[in-house]
């Protein structure tokens, strides 16, 4: 009986240690904002990206946007657009204030969510190499104190980092069903636990 009752016991704490095990979150880097930074997680790059246009950043924005890729004329749009906002953002930078549809601070950002469809993450694996493609809804407070939820494209490449891609419409094969999905519900801190 005894023998019984040990391993009864035995199998309780393997099965609550692998319990507390599964429940443990992944770690995820906060910046002072308390929202996700860095390439680690779609999550941080896609803050970021954000972050980029709160403070008209060129230098963050082109460390986070996904290199130009493929050929033809969705890399010359893609080139074309980055090009456009960094010069807007040479323009905007130091007037002291946020224009109406500047953001000017993160407000909520929700989980990373893959595509429902596996055409994108196949394309962008077997054209361009990239590791996996996801999805993060940013929502950020505007000038005008109104609210504008952002959905962004991240893309893991190669390297495996994640970047952000600012304008996924120049790609409609590796963007298919983006805006058709549903709305995020879940936070990126029900997820994550959070590192300063």
């Amino acid at each position: 009986m005894n023998g019984h009752r040990v391993v009864a016991y035995t199998v309780i704490a393997l099965a609550l240690i692998a319990t507390a095990g599964a429940a443990a979150k992944p770690r995820v880097t906060v910046a002072s904002d308390g929202f996700p930074t860095g390439q680690d997680t779609p999550e941080g790059a896609a803050s970021d990206l954000a972050r980029a246009f709160i403070r008209q950043d060129e230098s963050l924005l082109k460390s986070v946007c996904i290199r130009p890729y493929g050929a033809g004329q969705s890399r010359a749009e893609y080139i074309e657009y980055m090009a456009g906002v960094t010069a807007d953002f040479k323009q905007k930078k130091g007037k002291g204030f946020p224009s109406a549809d500047t953001p000017t601070k993160i407000a909520r950002v929700f989980a990373a969510r893959h595509l429902s469809k596996n055409g994108p993450a196949s394309y962008g694996y077997a054209s361009f190499d990239f590791d996996d493609v996801m999805f993060v809804d940013v929502e950020v407070l505007l000038g005008n104190g109104k609210q504008l939820l952002r959905r962004t494209m991240a893309i893991k490449d190669r390297d495996g980092k994640w970047y952000v891609h600012p304008v996924p419409d120049v790609s409609p094969l590796l963007s298919s069903g983006l805006y058709d999905e549903t709305a995020s519900v879940q936070l990126f801190s029900d997820v994550y636990s959070n590192e300063k």
